[in-house]
């Protein structure tokens, strides 16, 4: 089908469109099961998702899209909130009993923000529990026969005291990672998603006991993930020239592709000469103005030698940005049994690899769920004419971008691997990620100083539709932005306008009062009959440039662009109405090609919001009583009489009804000022 003539019942459009994927797969960050969802898992990320899974339906079809999303249930910090909690006497219950309350309600706040994944599942829990263990294994065994995987023997924390190893968030020192300010570096990564080996964190403590922990050796198993350097560049290549990659992505991902290198202290400048000759082979990089010098090596395994004698010589340093073997499994009880392989026992699966592959095991569920065949996640996940889209924050791009390409490309026969897969293999995956949603220009986190509030909490200030059109309108793709909800705000002063709130007027005053004005007129000029007339063709052309630059701007995942569209062409439609409808109606029939004119623009701005607003969307829908058919982009130019006929009788508006309103207590706020 043409770029240019998509089907719009044969109607042209005059210049070339983005062009979509026969199928679809929209997945989200999937948040830990300890805890409820805060501000920024929602409107950091699952707004977005979203908002783009409910245009996809509308743009391709319902049935070609599969939006999954679900509960990270195992790991360590969910292992260690479960414990504190029951030693607090804050919980009763087993640790999957935990993880179930966590889950429900997280669905119960993705509900009241009208979040629609075809399937919220739960790694740990239920029918998804069970076919995720059967595709992690059947995702490991396949690395490790395929060659891709070494068994390593390292260093892991150990309590003394406690008389036990410690797991990922059982211990807490500073992160290693030249540049990173964070002071929560776990075992092996920090709060910022860096990864580095266990023995590199800076000033290991216990959390257990507070004690400095010794560390002894354990056996793991590892993807070789710095064989896929060379593929990974060539990738990263070819996401630079791509308009949908957010510049974070390729970024951040390029960041990882450089040599490994160590940054000491110019203060141990002296000591490292005399130690050189004694350090694997390197070069050092003359930087005279910087604070510390850097040491560069060809191999890891060199830098890591080098790294031993630095500690063991009591100098300071911290490690470059680079591939390092990607663990695929610990000793932690709380998760996924790893397959037996090589004659390793008793391992299970590290949270971060299986939560990669998890939305592979939710689509396998969802399929099943609805009497489809399982295996037909192969149409979704490895088929040229479908895209996975992945919505997730900037801190997980390590593994989104890095990690989970890498093991793509390593499923491939050894023999043909490449950046481009075929038709097939497992489809390089499109990554969409927000910058950080501060709250109150810092950034916020639930195991931070800042609290981020939780997501249902700021239901008790503003509808969800207020919120979901406040963030999407942010520009997270193109920079980290501030949330700074008024009742939030210690230094918001009576006032000042809550920017929430703010933005949302555009619906809840300009939108809601065409909407009423088309259907109040309508019922007492013409007996509620919607007039017959086709719009004007300067209206249907002012349509079609809205849906172009809507369209153009989501194929780019630009939300905060759509919404400038959309305020554009309400506010003129506003400006058209109180000029054409201004309550002297001599002329019956220029009145009702004036309303012809009106309802065509609220269908087409009802067409272009229902992704972003999708309660007060279905409730104009019911009103104009139409089937789901008004919002196929199949028909996207096409008037309301396309889908009624004529003669069509609306549904009976009550007065002061409201299509898209503001919260009940901003009008309680407001009548306490007045």
């Amino acid at each position: 089908m043409s770029k240019n003539k998509e089907a719009n019942n044969g109607k042209p459009f005059e210049i070339p469109r983005p062009v979509f994927p026969k199928r679809a797969v929209i997945t989200g960050g999937m948040p830990y099961g300890n805890k409820e969802l805060h501000f920024g898992h929602v409107g950091g990320m699952f707004v977005f998702a979203d908002t783009f899974a409910r245009f996809m339906r509308d743009r391709i079809g319902k049935d070609n899209v599969i939006f999954v999303g679900g509960t990270d249930c195992y790991g360590s910090p969910i292992a260690e909130g479960w414990r504190v909690k029951v030693e607090k006497g804050e919980f009763e219950g087993s640790l999957e009993d935990f993880v179930q309350r966590n889950h429900d309600k997280q669905q119960a706040t993705l509900d009241a923000y009208g979040i629609s994944p075809n399937l919220f599942a739960a790694s740990g829990l239920g029918r998804s529990k069970e076919i995720h263990a059967e595709v992690t294994d059947w995702f490991i065994r396949s690395l490790y026969n395929k060659g891709q995987l070494n068994k390593i023997t390292t260093m892991q924390f150990y309590d003394e005291k406690a008389g036990m190893f410690l797991n990922g968030r059982q211990v807490i020192g500073k992160c290693p990672v030249e540049g990173c300010t964070s002071e929560k570096g776990y075992a092996d990564e920090c709060d910022l998603g860096h990864q580095y080996m266990p023995e590199n964190l800076i000033n290991p403590v216990s959390t257990l006991t507070g004690e400095t922990p010794s560390m002894k050796p354990v056996t793991n198993w590892y993807f070789k993930l710095r064989d896929y350097e060379q593929l990974m560049k060539d990738w990263v290549e070819e996401l630079k020239k791509r308009k949908d990659i957010r510049p974070v992505v390729w970024k951040t991902i390029d960041e990882f592709l450089k040599p490994p290198v160590i940054y000491v202290k110019r203060e141990f400048e002296e000591k490292y000469k005399e130690l050189a000759a004694s350090m694997p082979a390197h070069e050092y990089l003359e930087e005279p103005k910087k604070p510390s010098f850097t040491i560069q090596f060809t191999a890891l395994s060199d830098c890591d030698k080098a790294c031993r004698i630095l500690t063991e010589n009591g100098i300071r340093y911290r490690t470059g940005k680079t591939l390092v073997p990607f663990r695929l499994t610990g000793n932690i009880e709380w998760g996924v049994p790893a397959p037996v392989m090589d004659g390793e026992e008793g391992l299970t699966v590290w949270v971060w690899p299986e939560s990669l592959w998890a939305p592979i095991s939710f689509t396998q569920t969802y399929l099943e769920k609805i009497g489809a065949d399982r295996e037909d996640w192969k149409k979704y996940w490895c088929s040229t004419d479908s895209t996975v889209y992945q919505f997730i924050g900037q801190d997980n791009i390590y593994f989104y971008g890095i990690a989970e390409p890498a093991m793509w490309m390593a499923q491939q026969e050894a023999s043909e691997k490449t950046a481009s897969p075929a038709d097939g293999e497992l489809q390089m995956p499109v990554i969409v990620a927000n910058h950080h949603i501060l709250f109150l220009d810092k950034k916020a986190s639930s195991s931070g100083a800042v609290k981020p509030p939780m997501a249902d909490d700021l239901l008790n200030h503003y509808t969800p539709e207020q919120l979901r059109m406040h963030w999407l309108g942010l520009g997270l793709g193109q920079r980290s932005v501030s949330f700074m909800p008024k009742p939030y705000n210690p230094d918001a002063k009576p006032e000042d306008a809550d920017p929430v709130v703010k933005d949302g007027l555009l619906l809840s005053n300009v939108y809601n009062r065409m909407i009423r004005t088309a259907f109040y007129t309508t019922q007492k000029e013409l007996d509620g009959i919607m007039p017959d007339n086709a719009p004007e063709e300067q209206f249907v052309a002012d349509a079609k440039k809205a849906v172009l630059e809507y369209e153009r701007h989501m194929s780019k995942f630009s939300f905060h662009q759509c919404t400038y569209v959309l305020d554009s062409y309400i506010r003129n439609g506003s400006k058209y109405m109180a000029k054409a409808l201004n309550g002297e109606y001599e002329d019956k029939e220029q009145l009702r090609q004036s309303l012809a004119n009106l309802f065509y623009i609220i269908r087409i701005t009802g067409v272009l919001l229902h992704p972003m607003a999708p309660f007060g969307t279905e409730k104009l829908r019911d009103y104009l009583q139409v089937d789901e058919r008004i919002w196929s982009w199949d028909t996207i130019l096409e008037p309301l009489t396309y889908f009624t006929g004529t003669s069509h009788k609306l549904k009976f508006l009550p007065p002061r009804t409201d299509f898209f309103t503001r919260h009940e207590s901003q009008f309680a706020a407001e009548d306490k000022e007045n």
